[in-house]
C-alpha cells in the first residue's frame, strides 16, 4: 500500500433533454483532452436520465490543477449547455488545502479523506 494523495472531482450537471446529444458530443472532447494528462488516474462520464456526472481522479492537487487548466474552455461550454448543480472534491486534507484558494471562486463541497488506503 502507498500513501493516498488521490483527489477526485464529481461535477453534477442537469442536462436539458433537447441538448443531451450536444452535451454528449462535448463529453467526447473532455475524455480526449483528459486522456493526455499525466496526472489523471481515471476519468469518465456517467448518466442517469437528465443527470450527468463525471467520475475523475488525479495524482494530488497538482493533477487537479493541471486538469482544470486543460479543460477550462470545455467546462465553460458545458455550463452553457447544462446547469452545474453540484461540485464535489474528495481527497486528503493536505491536498484539499492546496486546492481551496485556487478553487475559491466556485461553489464546491470538499470531502476530506480520514481513513483508507491505495494499492
Amino acid at each position: 500500500m502507498s500513501h493516498d494523495n488521490c483527489c477526485s472531482i464529481a461535477p453534477y450537471f442537469n442536462v436539458p433533454e433537447q441538448r443531451m446529444d450536444e452535451f454528449k458530443a462535448l463529453v467526447g472532447r473532455f475524455v480526449e483532452a483528459s486522456a493526455k494528462e499525466p496526472g489523471c488516474l481515471y476519468y469518465g462520464f456517467l448518466f442517469d436520465g437528465q443527470t450527468a456526472t463525471c467520475r475523475e481522479g488525479y495524482d494530488g492537487a497538482d493533477g487537479v490543477l493541471a486538469h482544470l487548466d486543460n479543460v477550462g474552455e470545455l467546462f465553460t461550454q458545458a455550463q452553457q449547455i447544462a446547469e452545474l448543480t453540484r461540485m464535489e472534491v474528495h481527497g486528503p486534507k493536505a491536498e484539499l488545502d492546496r486546492l481551496r484558494e485556487p478553487l475559491s471562486g466556485m461553489a464546491i463541497d470538499f470531502y476530506e479523506l480520514e481513513a483508507g488506503f491505495r494499492n
